[in-house]
Parts: C-alpha cells; structure tokens; sequence
C-alpha cells in the first residue's frame, strides 16, 4: 500500500506525470516513513503509474456509459482514484479495505456525500449486503488478486456476480510465472507479502464465474503507455512482447456479467 502511494507521489513531481496525482504527493509529506525502504525510485515509480492511468481509463470508460453506476473499488489502499475519475452526481462509489486502512484513509481523505467507506476484508461475504443492488456496478481490484488465496478469489467474483444483476469486473493478475518468481520483486519481498493465485488467462475466470464473459484481456506490454515512456520501459516491453508465454506474466482483465 505505501509503495503505491509513494510511487504516485514520485509521478507527481515528474515532467511527464502520468496520474498527476498531488493527493499521494500531499499524503506522503505528511506521514513520518522511511519511504526508501518501499524500494521505489523515480525510475521504477512507472511500473505502478502505468497501471493506475489503465484503470483510471477503464473506470472512465464504464462510467460514460453507465452514468448512475455503484463503484465497488476493492483493497483501495490509499488511492485516490475517486478523486481522479472526479465521477459524475450519479455515481455512488465504495471503498472497500480493512478496517485500519479505512481509518488511516479517513484521516487523509475529507467525506463526500457520493463517497462511502466500508471497513472489511474484501473477502469478507457479509460486506457486498450493505452495498445497494439493482444499479450497473463496476468492481476494480488494482494490486489485488495475486495476493488472494484461489479459493476466496472465485468465491468473491462469483460473490459479485450473483449480488449484482449487471455490470463490470476489471482486476488485473499474474500468471503462473508471475507467482513462482515472486522473489525477484523487490516491492513484494520488503513488504513481507506472499503471492498466491495465478490467473493464466481469462478461461481461468470464465470456467470458474458463471455468468461472465469477456470484454479485454491485456498483457501488461502491450499496453501502449509502456512503448511510449521509453528508457527501460520500452526496452522491456521490447523484449518481452518477443517472448512467447513470458509476456502474459502481468494481465489486465475485464469481464461483463
């Protein structure tokens, strides 16, 4: 959560700012952190920008079409995309973490009336009762599934799904590669977190969640943005977009139900 956040703040400050974020920059100066031992640097902040400005994008996406949607934005950490989306009168948006996150969040974040809070485990099955039904509902779950035992990741789609009569789904995942080399990724290791459910495709989801149906399913490297940031982005992207396999390692999903 707080490499995220910092890594926002480092993109905030840059001369080609992809979230312009000043909410993380301004969170940051005011939390007493070693923020080096997050093991972010201005160099690597891109690899969490990129995919915040992605489902910024997607959110942006549902929310032209479906004007009086429920957002449900799962293991919201710290981040301010309601804030960045700035959704129209319609839009009622939940954020979704455990309850000390939701009280460090409430320290830092002023109350909007369209703008609620819900203070539980996401996999928690009694939280999705509070959240009103009958409305198109869009679940965004950014940095989240890899860390969910498999089990309580499908309950919880399939959770959303029978809850929900119409809407979205757009998380994104590692595949089993992703999770076997988990120790090469610094921000992982110092964090202390485990990786646990690899998602190799959408038929992992389809096969599992009844009732949904693909709309995209994005390879990390083939998102334009890597290409177009250069340095050792586009290197990457390069390289291993020539890789047959490697490529899925990171994957952007997005379902229909």
């Amino acid at each position: 959560m707080l490499a995220t956040l910092y890594a926002k703040a480092l993109d905030a400050d840059a001369p080609k700012s992809l979230l312009h974020d000043t909410y993380a920059r301004d969170i940051v100066d005011r939390i007493d952190y070693n923020w080096a031992a997050t093991t972010i640097t201005a160099k690597n902040a891109p690899s969490v920008t990129l995919r915040s400005a992605h489902f910024d994008n997607w959110t942006r996406q549902f929310l032209r079409l479906h004007p009086d949607a429920v957002v449900l934005h799962l293991g919201c950490g710290l981040d301010s995309r309601f804030l960045r989306v700035a959704p129209g009168p319609g839009i009622d948006w939940y954020d979704v973490d455990y309850p000390e996150v939701i009280a460090l969040r409430e320290r830092f974040y002023p109350p909007h009336p369209k703008h609620h809070v819900v203070a539980a485990s996401v996999t928690d099955p009694a939280w999705p009762a509070e959240i009103p039904d009958g409305r198109p509902t869009l679940m965004v779950a950014e940095g989240l599934t890899m860390y969910l035992d498999q089990d309580d990741g499908i309950a919880l789609l399939r959770r959303i799904v029978d809850r929900f009569p119409s809407g979205e789904m757009q998380f994104d995942a590692f595949n089993w590669l992703g999770i076997k080399t988990q120790w090469s990724n610094a921000v992982v290791r110092r964090s202390g977190s485990t990786l646990y459910w690899a998602i190799n495709g959408p038929y992992d989801i389809l096969a599992a969640v009844p009732g949904t149906r693909l709309l995209q399913w994005v390879p990390v490297f083939e998102v334009d943005a890597f290409t177009r940031i250069g340095g050792g982005y586009r290197l990457m992207a390069a390289v291993m977009n020539r890789i047959p396999g490697v490529r899925t390692m990171a994957q952007f999903h997005r379902y229909a139900y």
